[in-house]
């Protein structure tokens, strides 16, 4: 039953990921399929990466008032897949433009500080590090470069599982700071550092976004030590490897597919400079149908949700949120090739959205259906069904998400309570 239930989510996602490639720019669908063939770089990696891309291109430049508030597009992606399945790749080969774009700001920077050791210098000679991306980075570090290039910060995480466990580590106080950092940075909240040591500073709106692999072993963290209560695991937008390539080519991606696609993007990154230097933000514009057409889905999303498992329930409020973020980023993408980025939002764009929502919804069905059954027992019972019964869920919720029967989660569930009720007698903690 359970397998049944996943070949069937893969292959409503396979759909999806489809629909949403096919509706994108050619220069953009191109990219996408020749990556996959002359470098077996799998459709739904690459996707991911172009969208990190864009949004982390995008930054605070460009933005959607809409369903009340102020929408920007800042996107938090993970790809999940086994050693050798191409996941780095994939990353890199999306983030080119932009790591060039740091390799030269970089260059410019250790230039500039090489000039500024005259002892004619001064203060105000000083020099920002300009930079789109971090890896390996403290939040100490992070934040402060973040402060530094206020418009966007980009995380870029080979290892993703990591940085959850610094998050999930309760005694750990840098995941504590990532935790909130990356928690109010989704909806572009202020940041405001004190030091008694060091200097103080304050953003009054924030812009990170993330990019990160996660192998397919590993998947049981992201359910365990409290991530789901925390809430930062219900903003990422997973991927599964759902496509494969099995055939070696002798050829290679051709030069003006590379080239379209790094144009396209360098075509934002410009724009957006034009922006941020004047320090504002482009208020993008819904045309009569989009605007009715994107209110109707967040009003369907909102009805379904009352009838969502707990988990999906929580996932389901923060595609209320994304589906706003989406918007934005898929917008710059239709009109990246010839920089129409003032151009209104037509419910094309709408409806790409609305497929690349549902497609990471698919996604994260699957995984939290695999992850139940790739955890032991143990586990299972101190992390889900506490989470369940806390939360004020049934044994109900918890067939319809695992697609475990009704005997299996019966046991379990009962096993559960009278241990929590021995514990409880005993004085000892669950």
């Amino acid at each position: 039953m359970q397998q049944n239930k996943l070949k069937k989510e893969k292959e409503t996602a396979l759909k999806q990921l489809h629909r949403v490639i096919d509706k994108l720019p050619k220069e953009h669908t191109e990219f996408i399929e020749q990556a996959f063939i002359y470098k077996r770089i799998p459709k739904e990696y690459l996707l991911s990466s172009m969208l990190f891309a864009f949004s982390n291109a995008a930054g605070l430049a460009f933005n959607l008032k809409s369903g009340g508030y102020t929408n920007y597009g800042n996107l938090y992606l993970a790809l999940i897949g086994s050693r050798g399945d191409s996941k780095s790749p994939a990353m890199s080969l999306a983030t080119e433009a932009l790591n060039s774009s740091d390799h030269k700001a970089y260059e410019a920077f250790e230039n500039q500080k090489k000039e500024n050791q005259s002892p004619l210098t001064t203060e105000e000679d000083n020099v920002d590090r300009k930079q789109l991306l971090v890896q390996n980075s403290t939040i100490e570090a992070a934040m402060f470069a973040h402060f530094k290039n206020p418009y966007s910060l980009g995380v870029f995480v080979d290892e993703l599982v990591s940085l959850i466990d610094k998050i999930s580590n309760k005694s750990n106080s840098e995941g504590s700071q990532w935790n909130t950092f990356l928690l109010q940075g989704f909806t572009n909240q202020h940041i405001d550092i004190s030091r008694k040591t060091t200097d103080s500073y304050r953003m009054k709106e924030s812009f990170p976004t993330i990019l990160g692999s996660i192998q397919t072993q590993l998947l049981p963290k992201l359910f365990a030590h409290g991530n789901l209560e925390s809430g930062f695991i219900d903003r990422i937008l997973f991927t599964l490897r759902l496509t494969t390539n099995n055939k070696l080519s002798k050829s290679k991606l051709s030069s003006e597919t590379l080239a379209n696609y790094r144009n396209s993007l360098e075509n934002l990154l410009h724009y957006r400079k034009a922006i941020e230097d004047d320090k504002t933000s482009l208020s993008l514009i819904l045309n009569d149908g989009a605007e009715e057409m994107l209110h109707e889905y967040v009003q369907n999303l909102i009805i379904k949700q009352q009838n969502l498992p707990y988990v999906l329930k929580e996932y389901n409020s923060k595609m209320q949120i994304n589906i706003y973020k989406l918007v934005v980023v898929l917008h710059l993408m239709v009109h990246s090739s010839e920089s129409g980025f003032q151009n209104p939002i037509t419910i094309e764009t709408i409806d790409l959205a609305i497929c690349a929502n549902e497609f990471y919804f698919s996604n994260f069905k699957m995984i939290t259906s695999s992850s139940v059954n790739a955890i032991d027992e143990k586990t299972f019972r101190n992390e889900l069904f506490k989470q369940a019964i806390n939360n004020g869920a049934s044994q109900k919720d918890i067939i319809a998400i695992t697609g475990l029967s009704k005997g299996q989660v019966s046991k379990i569930w009962n096993k559960y309570l009278t241990d929590m009720e021995k514990k409880l007698e005993t004085g000892n903690q669950l």
